[in-house]
């Protein structure tokens, strides 16, 4: 088997990739509408791909989806991972008034659960998703600190929802991606991507301004781990956001603990915490008025997802397009389990998305190691008490580096299809769409809030089927007369 820098000759090529093409045929897949090269491993028509040892230089090869690194390196590789999501993972509950050691553990089992139903195809992390945040605080009446009393409620809210996003991954199993792909092409998902990253950039900002000393660590931590990403190499390089956190967590301590400058870091919680511990379980119930409200996430998780596999698709060059059936169906089933048991609904995220585009280490059994931990985690109080001591301001200084990382992801995706801005129906929808979800501009369809990035979304559909009807079978057209 030739090593993943080596080329093939366009005969052999040929050869090898029939009978992947055959298998997709017969599962109902058009290989002629998939965006990226044919590939044997990856689409050899099983559940799972043919998984191959990496055989490639990490200073310059990026590890493929269907390929695995050594033990030591993927558990690294892991923990940088489950650091990514920690933030928001359990910002999310705490917003909510839910149980955030529970929304850890339901993360890790989710994000586990997420591999083997898109059968490892889908390099993603489930964490807690913050398009639950706003309905569910208008269905319980939260006030915003402790624990939600009417939490029940919202779970019963969330599972409906789940269910829906389920479904219409079912639907997309059924009847192909076409025709999600005719209303959002590249113009579309490109400027998704970018808002994604640009919409939660004010609340990063305003994370890190309360004072000058967190200022200051969030701005130390965004050069720590830009200086590992641009002059260290090898693994080292690939550890970025874990080695750049260590590094300012150290600087930290020094400064406040040890020197006295801001707010020391407390680890009264740590020596408290026990080592092993289960989260109280919750159970949902079911009220109309609460489903109404929250079920319609579902198609806000729809519209967030496609960007981030779409964003996947880019850097990976790997078709993932064709299984996004299965991730839709993954995720709803993945929300549905989380709360039924007290956990958050979740998404994939877009924080280890960045992580990735950085790394170029798309292994999803990387994503299998990082769920374990996020499980170790949330089985043990004590490691869970460790990761919170993170302070605010570090936590905020690698936000500035990820969410920056998905919004040129956004753009990347424009400059790989070649996307033209000399037309104006594509400066439109760019322009509006990128303006809307960055300043969140949020519209109401009856008591639902649709969100920021919810409603750039909706105005991108919009926008590209009123300016661009017609132009796929112009492209193809054009693509015939070639």
């Amino acid at each position: 088997m030739s090593s993943p820098t080596e080329h093939p000759s366009s005969s052999q090529k040929s050869a090898q990739d029939k009978p992947a093409q055959n298998a997709l045929e017969a599962a109902g897949i058009d290989p002629a509408a998939m965006g990226q090269p044919l590939h044997s491993d990856f689409d050899n028509g099983r559940w799972f791909p043919t998984w191959r040892p990496y055989k490639g230089d990490l200073d310059r090869d990026p590890v493929g989806i269907n390929e695995y690194l050594p033990p030591s390196k993927s558990v690294l590789l892991g923990v940088q991972h489950t650091f990514a999501m920690f933030g928001a993972t359990v910002l999310a509950p705490l917003l909510m008034g839910f149980d955030p050691n529970l929304a850890i553990l339901m993360s890790g089992i989710c994000t586990v659960m997420f591999f083997m139903i898109t059968g490892g195809r889908m390099p993603s992390y489930l964490g807690s998703s913050f398009a639950f945040i706003g309905p569910v605080i208008a269905v319980t009446a939260y006030a915003g600190a402790g624990f939600n009393d009417n939490l029940s409620v919202a779970l019963g809210g969330i599972m409906a929802c789940g269910i829906v996003y389920a479904l219409i991954g079912l639907l997309v199993m059924k009847t192909g991606t076409g025709w999600i792909e005719r209303l959002m092409p590249p113009i579309v998902t490109g400027a998704i991507v970018m808002i994604i990253g640009l919409n939660l950039a004010p609340v990063t900002i305003q994370g890190v301004s309360a004072n000058q000393f967190d200022a200051w660590m969030a701005t130390l931590t965004v050069l720590l781990i830009s200086g590992v990403a641009v002059f260290t190499r090898g693994m080292l390089r690939r550890l970025l956001l874990l080695v750049g956190l260590i590094l300012s967590y150290v600087a930290y301590f020094v400064m406040t603990n040890v020197l006295g400058f801001g707010t020391a870091i407390d680890f009264s919680g740590v020596a408290a915490a026990s080592w092993f511990g289960l989260p109280t379980i919750h159970a949902p119930s079911f009220e109309m008025s609460a489903i109404i409200l929250i079920a319609p996430v579902a198609f806000i998780l729809v519209a967030e997802n496609l960007g981030h596999f779409k964003a996947v698709e880019g850097m990976t060059k790997a078709r993932v397009t064709p299984y996004m059936g299965r991730a839709f169906f993954a995720d709803g089933l993945a929300t549905t389990f989380s709360a039924g048991f007290g956990g958050t609904g979740v998404t994939t995220y877009a924080e280890n998305i960045g992580v990735m585009a950085v790394t170029k280490v798309y292994s999803t059994t990387i994503f299998v190691v990082a769920g374990l931990v996020a499980i170790l985690l949330g089985l043990s109080p004590k490691f869970g008490a460790i990761i919170q001591t993170i302070p605010a301001a570090l936590l905020g200084g690698a936000s500035i580096v990820v969410f920056g990382l998905i919004a040129i992801a956004g753009a990347k995706i424009w400059i790989d299809n070649h996307i033209d801005f000399s037309k104006n129906s594509n400066l439109i929808i760019a322009a509006v769409t990128v303006i809307m979800g960055t300043g969140n501009f949020s519209l109401h369809l009856g008591g639902f809030d649709l969100g920021g990035i919810g409603t750039a979304t909706l105005a991108a559909i919009v926008l590209n089927v009123l300016f661009n009807k017609g132009s796929d079978k112009n492209a193809d057209t054009s693509a015939a007369a070639k």
